[in-house]
C-alpha cells in the first residue's frame, strides 16, 4: 500500500484540528466542573484578574517589538532579496509569532480557571482533582504541538510547497523566527514575574514573618499565585511551541538534501511524525487514573507517559514505513531520541528529588547556615552537568551513524545529519503530553494555595500537598527534557545554518564565476560550508562572543528578580508595618499594590535580555564580513556559525546548570518541611529558604530562558544570513 503526499497532507490536518477539538473537550470539562465556595471563588477570582491583566500588557509590548523587527526584516529581504520573498519572509514570521502567542495563552486561559476547579474536587476526591489539573493542562500541550504543525503545514502548502518542495523550508524559516522571539519575551517576562513575587513572598512572610507558604496575611501570596500561571503555563507553552516549530522546519531544511532519495515524503516525514504523537499524547492524557485514593499520583502520570511513548513509537514506525521506504536505520534514530527523553526524565529526577543524595546534602548542609547550604548547591547544580551532556553527545553520535549507515551511497553530511533530526523528532514525539504534566504544575500549586486562603480543612490540604508535590517534580522533569530537546534541535538548526550558507555562496558563484578560480573551485556545486575554523582570529573572537552573550543574558535576567522582588519585599513590609491588622488577621492586606509592582518590573526589565539576543548574531555576521577577502568570502558567516556552536554549548551548560541546581535548592527546603533535620521554623529551614530563594530565578527565569536563547539565535542567524556574506 501507498499513500501519496497530498494524502499525507491531509493527515497531518486532521490530526491538527482533531487535537485542537480535543483540546476544546478538555476545556469544556474543566470549565463544567465544581467551582467550590464563594470564599475559594474570590481567591480565583483575583488570581485570574492578575494575570490576565499581567499578559495583556505583556503581549502588547510583545507584539510591539514584532512588528517593529517586522517592517525590518521586510526592508531588508526587499532591498536585497525582491518583494516576493521579503513578503514570505514577513508573512512567515507574523504567522509564527501570532501561534506562538495563541498557544501560550489557551493554555493559560484554561490553567486559571482548572486551579479553582481541581481545588473543588480536591474536597471529596484526589483522582477527580488530579485529572483535573492533567486535563487543563493538556489543553495547553496539545494547542502548543497542534499549532506548531498545523501553522508550519499551511504555510507551506500556501507558499507552493506542493509545487516546489525544496526552496519552501528556507521560506518559512520566518516562522520559527517570530515563535523564538515571542517566546523569549514570553518566558523572560513571565519568569521574572513569578519569582520576583516568590521572592518577595518567601523572605518577607516566612523568613521575617514565621507564616506559612500562600497564608492569605501576606500581601505577595496573590502575585505568586499569578506568577506560577504567567511563568510556567504561559512561558513554558511558548518555549516549547517554539521547539516544536523550529525543529520541524529544521528537519524539512534537511530532508531537502535528500530529495532524490525520498522526494516530498523526505520533507513532510517531521510533519508525519509529530502527528502520530499528538495522537499518541491524547491517548496517554485519556488513560490518566489513580487505582486507588492511596496510590502515588506521580505513579499515574508515569503510566500515562509510558503509554504516550509506545504509542509514539508506534506512529514513529508507521511513518518511517511509508515515508522512508521502511528503513529501519532512520526508525533506530527515533528511538534513541526516545531514549534520550527518558534519560533526560531520569537525571533531573536524581537531582531534583528529595529522596537521592545530592538533594539531600544540600539539606544536610543547611544545618550550618545559609552560607553552606548556597556552596552544596551550587556544586550539586555544577555536578548535574555531566550527565547530560553525556547524554546528548551518545544521541548525536549514535543518531548519526544511524543514518550514515541508512544511506551509505549519500554520503556521510547529508545522510547523518538527517538521522540526527530523526533523534530530535523522537525526543520531541511526547512533547503535548510532557507539558500538559508541565502544566499540571502550575494549576496544582494554585489549587493548594486557594484551599488555604480559604480556610479549607486540613484533610483537604493534604491532597492538594500531594498534588502540589508531584506539581514540582513534572515541572523540574520537564525542564531537563526541554533543555535536551533544544541541544539537540540547536544542533539541527545550527546544522541547517550550514546548509543555508552553502546554498547562498553557490548562488553568489553562479553568478559571479570569477570567483570560483579565487577558491580554486571549478564548479558551484563543489562548495559545501562545513567548517569553522577557531585559529582564525575573528573566528575565536566570535566564539568568545558567542559564550559571553551566555552570561550577561542571564546575569540581566537573575539581575531583573533582585530588582523587581526588592520592591515586593519593600511593598510587603511597608503593608505589615503602617498596618498591624494584617498580622492580627482583623483586616485584609493591599494583594493588588504587588501585582502591579511585579507588573510592571517585569515589564520593563524583559526588554534588555530580550533585544540582546536578537542583536548579537546579527552584529557579529555584519560587522565581521568586512573581514572578507577573495579567498575567504564566507569570514563573516563563519564568525556568526562560532557565535552559534559556542553559544550553544555554554547555554546547555548553563540552563542544566540553572535547572538543576534551583530545583535542588528547592526541594531541598522541602525535605526538611516535611519533618527532617528539625523541620519547619528551624535554623536549617531557614537557611534552606535562603538556598531556595537564590535559586528561584535560576530555575524559573534564566535558565528556561536559555532553552529559547539557544534556539533563538539559530533562527535569527538563518533569517539572516544574507548580510553575513
Amino acid at each position: 500500500m501507498s499513500v501519496t503526499p497530498n494524502e499525507w497532507v491531509w493527515f497531518i490536518m486532521v490530526v491538527s484540528v482533531v487535537s485542537l477539538f480535543m483540546a476544546w473537550i478538555f476545556t469544556r470539562e474543566v470549565l463544567k466542573a465544581d467551582t467550590g465556595t464563594a470564599a475559594m471563588q474570590a481567591i480565583a477570582l483575583a488570581i485570574k484578574q492578575g494575570a490576565e491583566a499581567f499578559m495583556k500588557r505583556q503581549y502588547k509590548t510583545i507584539y510591539t517589538f514584532s512588528l517593529i523587527l517586522g517592517i525590518v526584516i521586510f526592508a531588508y529581504y526587499y532591498w536585497a532579496k525582491g518583494s516576493d520573498l521579503a513578503i514570505k519572509m514577513v508573512v512567515s514570521f507574523f504567522a509564527g509569532a501570532i501561534c506562538s502567542g495563541l498557544a501560550g495563552l489557551s493554555g493559560m486561559f484554561v490553567s486559571i480557571r482548572a486551579n479553582l476547579r481541581a481545588a473543588s474536587a480536591a474536597r471529596t476526591s484526589l483522582n477527580r482533582a488530579m485529572q483535573l489539573a492533567l486535563r487543563g493542562g493538556a489543553v495547553t500541550g496539545l494547542s502548543v504541538v497542534a499549532l506548531s504543525l498545523l501553522g508550519v503545514g499551511i504555510i507551506f502548502l500556501a507558499f507552493g510547497g506542493m509545487d516546489d518542495p525544496t526552496h519552501v523550508p528556507y521560506q518559512i524559516v520566518g516562522f520559527g523566527f517570530g515563535a523564538s522571539f515571542v517566546a523569549l519575551f514570553a518566558q523572560l517576562g513571565g519568569g521574572i514575574y513569578t519569582k520576583a513575587a516568590d521572592v518577595g513572598a518567601d523572605l518577607v512572610g516566612k523568613v521575617e514573618a514565621g507564616i506559612p507558604e500562600d497564608d492569605p496575611r501576606n500581601p505577595a501570596v496573590i502575585a505568586d499565585l499569578v506568577g506560577d500561571n504567567v511563568g510556567d503555563c504561559a512561558g513554558r507553552g511558548a518555549d516549547l511551541f517554539e521547539s516544536t516549530a523550529a525543529e520541524n522546519i529544521g528537519a524539512m531544511i534537511l530532508g531537502v538534501a535528500l530529495f532524490s532519495k525520498f522526494g516530498l515524503l523526505g520533507i513532510f516525514f517531521p510533519l508525519v511524525a509529530r502527528a502520530f504523537g499528538l495522537l499518541a499524547s491524547i491517548v496517554g492524557i485519556w488513560s490518566v487514573k489513580l487505582k486507588n485514593e492511596e496510590e502515588d499520583p506521580m505513579v499515574a502520570l508515569n503510566r500515562g507517559y509510558m503509554i504516550t511513548s509506545v504509542l509514539a513509537i508506534g506512529g514513529f514506525y508507521v511513518a518511517v514505513r511509508f515515508l522512508l521506504q521502511n528503513n529501519l536505520w532512520f526508525f533506530s534514530a527515533g528511538i534513541i531520541g526516545v531514549i534520550t527523553s527518558f534519560l533526560f526524565v531520569w537525571i533531573t529526577q536524581y537531582y531534583t528529588e528529595y529522596k537521592y543524595r545530592p538533594v539531600q546534602s544540600i539539606a544536610q548542609a543547611s544545618q550550618t547556615g545559609a552560607a553552606t547550604n548556597i556552596i552544596t548547591g551550587l556544586a550539586v547544580g555544577m555536578e548535574c552537568t555531566a550527565l547530560p551532556v553525556l547524554a546528548i553527545s551518545v544521541a548525536i553520535l549514535t543518531s548519526y551513524y544511524c543514518g550514515v549507515h541508512a544511506l551509505p551511497d549519500m554520503g556521510h553530511g547529508s545522510a547523518g545529519l538527517f538521522g540526527t533530526a530523526i533523534a530530535t523528532m523522537g525526543m520531541l514525539a511526547t512533547a503535548a503530553y510532557i507539558l500538559a504534566m508541565d502544566t499540571f504544575g502550575p494549576i496544582t500549586d494554585n489549587a493548594g494555595g486557594i484551599i488555604e486562603m480559604s480556610g479549607a480543612p486540613e484533610e483537604v490540604r493534604r491532597r492538594t500537598d500531594r498534588l502540589d508535590s508531584v506539581g514540582n517534580t513534572t515541572k523540574a522533569l520537564t525542564k531537563g527534557y526541554a533543555i535536551g530537546s533544544a541541544a539537540l534541535a540547536a544542533f539541527l538548526l545550527f546544522s541547517a545554518y550550514l546548509d543555508q550558507i552553502t546554498e547562498l555562496v553557490r548562488a553568489k558563484l553562479t553568478a559571479n564565476p570569477d570567483l570560483l578560480a579565487a577558491m580554486h573551485l571549478t564548479s558551484p556545486d563543489q562548495y559545501f560550508f562545513t567548517h569553522v575554523d577557531l585559529s582564525k582570529p575573528q573566528v575565536f573572537v566570535a566564539a568568545l562572543i558567542g559564550a559571553a552573550l551566555v552570561f550577561l543574558f542571564s546575569a540581566l535576567a537573575i539581575k531583573a528578580v533582585g530588582k523587581a522582588a526588592y520592591s515586593v519585599i519593600e511593598e510587603v513590609r511597608r503593608q505589615f508595618r503602617e498596618n498591624p491588622g494584617i498580622m492580627a488577621g482583623t483586616s485584609k492586606p493591599d494583594y493588588g499594590q504587588c501585582v502591579d509592582i511585579v507588573t510592571k518590573g517585569a515589564l520593563k526589565a524583559m526588554v534588555a535580555p530580550g533585544l540582546l539576543a536578537v542583536v548579537v548574531p546579527v552584529a557579529v555576521g555584519f560587522a565581521f564580513k568586512y573581514f572578507a577577502t577573495a579567498e575567504d568570502m564566507t569570514i563573516g558567516a563563519e564568525a556568526v556559525a562560532a557565535v552559534l556552536m559556542i553559544g550553544t554549548i555554554a547555554g546547555i551548560l548553563m540552563a542544566t546548570f540553572m535547572n538543576n541546581g534551583g530545583g535542588a535548592w528547592d526541594n531541598a527546603k522541602k525535605f526538611i518541611e516535611t519533618g527532617a533535620l528539625g523541620g519547619k521554623k528551624s535554623e536549617a529551614h531557614k537557611a534552606a529558604v535562603v538556598g531556595d530563594t537564590v535559586g528561584d530565578p535560576f530555575k524559573d527565569t534564566a535558565g528556561p530562558s536559555l532553552h529559547v536563547l539557544i534556539k533563538l539565535i539559530c533562527t535569527v542567524a538563518f533569517v539572516m544570513a544574507p548580510l553575513f556574506l
